[in-house]
C-alpha cells in the first residue's frame, strides 16, 4: 500500500495539472505541408459545400419533405459536424505548424468528433429501417414513419450519443499524462490519447468497449438484418425489372454504409494491431476515415437520387 502511495505521489510530482498534447500532420512530409494543404482544402470545401447544399435543398424544397429525405438531411448535418470538428486543427498544422493542444480542448474536440461519428452510425441504422419499411411495407410507409416518429428517432440518436460519450471523456480528467504528449493524428482520437496515459486506464478501456458494443456492435447487425429482410422481400417479386428497380433505391445507402464503416474499422485495426506500421499509414488512415464519408456522401446521393439531383441543378441554374 505504501509503495502504491509513493508511486501516486511520484506521478503527482512528475505530471502537470494541465498536460499539453502535440498533434501530428503527415509524418516525414513536414517540409511540404503547405502543398499538402491544397488537396485537404479542396476536400474540406467539397464536404462543406456538398452537404450544405443537400441540407439546404431538403429544407427549402417542399417535395423533399418525406421520411427518406429527412434522414438524408440528418446524415448531411452529421457529416458537416464531423468535417468542422477536425478542420481547424488539421489546417492549423498544415499551414502554421500549430501542433499544441490542451487536454480540455482535446476533450472538447473528441466530444464532437466521436459524438458525430456515433450519430452518423445511428442515422445509417435509421436509413436502413426507412428502406426496410419502404420496400417491405410500402402501403404503411407514411403511417409508420410519421414526422413525430422521425423526430423521436433523431432525439434517440442524440441522447444515445451524449450518454455514451460524456462519461467516456470525463474518465480522462483524472488520468496522469507526461508534460508533453505526441499524438499520432492531426486531431484528438480517444484510443490515441489513452495510450499516452501513465495511470491505470482499465476503466477507460472497459467503458470504451461497452460504448463500441452499444454503437457499432448494435448498429451493424441491425443494418445487416434490415437488408436480409429487404433481399427476401425483393426476391419474392416476380418481375426481374421490378426487382432491379426496387433494390436500386438501396444502392445509395449501401454505398454510404460501406464508405463509413470500412475506414472506421480499418483505423481501429491499425491502432490495435498495426503498431509496427509506418506512422504515415496511421496518419493517412485517420484522414481517410474522417474525410471520405463527408466528401462522398453528397456525391453519391446527388448522382443516384433523381429528386436530389434535380433540386440541386434547379438551385444552381436559378439566377
Amino acid at each position: 500500500m505504501l509503495q502504491i502511495l509513493d508511486n501516486m505521489e511520484t506521478l503527482r510530482n512528475l505530471t502537470p495539472a494541465f498536460p499539453t498534447f502535440l498533434l501530428t500532420g503527415i509524418p516525414g512530409l513536414e517540409t511540404v505541408h503547405t502543398w499538402i494543404s491544397i488537396p485537404f482544402c479542396c476536400l474540406y470545401a467539397i464536404a462543406l459545400s456538398g452537404n450544405s447544399m443537400v441540407l439546404f435543398v431538403i429544407i427549402t424544397q417542399q417535395s423533399l419533405h418525406e421520411p427518406m429525405y429527412y434522414f438524408l438531411s440528418m446524415l448531411s448535418a452529421t457529416d458537416l459536424g464531423l468535417t468542422v470538428s477536425t478542420l481547424l486543427t488539421t489546417l492549423a498544422i498544415l499551414w502554421f505548424n500549430a501542433r499544441e493542444i490542451s487536454l480540455d480542448t482535446c476533450i472538447i474536440q473528441m466530444f464532437f468528433l466521436h459524438g458525430f461519428t456515433i450519430m452518423e452510425s445511428g442515422v445509417l441504422v435509421a436509413m436502413a429501417f426507412d428502406r426496410y419499411v419502404a420496400i417491405c411495407y410500402p402501403l404503411r410507409y407514411t403511417i409508420i414513419l410519421t414526422n413525430s416518429r422521425i423526430t423521436q428517432i433523431g432525439l434517440l440518436i442524440i441522447i444515445r450519443t451524449v450518454v455514451l460519450i460524456v462519461p467516456l471523456l470525463l474518465l480522462l480528467k483524472p488520468l496522469y499524462f507526461c508534460k508533453t504528449n505526441v499524438l499520432t493524428h492531426s486531431y484528438c482520437y480517444h484510443p490515441d490519447v489513452i495510450k499516452l496515459a501513465w495511470s491505470d486506464t482499465r476503466a477507460n478501456s472497459i467503458f470504451g468497449l461497452i460504448g463500441l458494443g452499444l454503437t457499432t456492435g448494435v448498429d451493424i447487425p441491425c443494418i445487416v438484418l434490415s437488408y436480409i429482410l429487404i433481399i427476401r422481400s425483393v426476391l419474392s417479386i416476380a418481375s426481374p425489372e421490378e426487382r432491379h428497380k426496387t433494390f436500386s433505391t438501396c444502392v445509395s445507402h449501401i454505398g454510404t454504409v460501406t464508405i463509413f464503416y470500412i475506414p472506421m474499422m480499418s483505423l481501429s485495426l491499425v491502432h490495435r494491431y498495426g503498431l509496427s506500421a509506418p506512422k504515415v499509414v496511421h496518419s493517412m488512415m485517420a484522414n481517410i476515415y474522417l474525410l471520405l464519408p463527408p466528401v462522398l456522401n453528397p456525391i453519391i446521393y446527388s448522382v443516384k437520387t433523381k429528386q436530389i439531383r434535380r433540386a440541386i441543378l434547379r438551385l444552381l441554374l436559378t439566377k
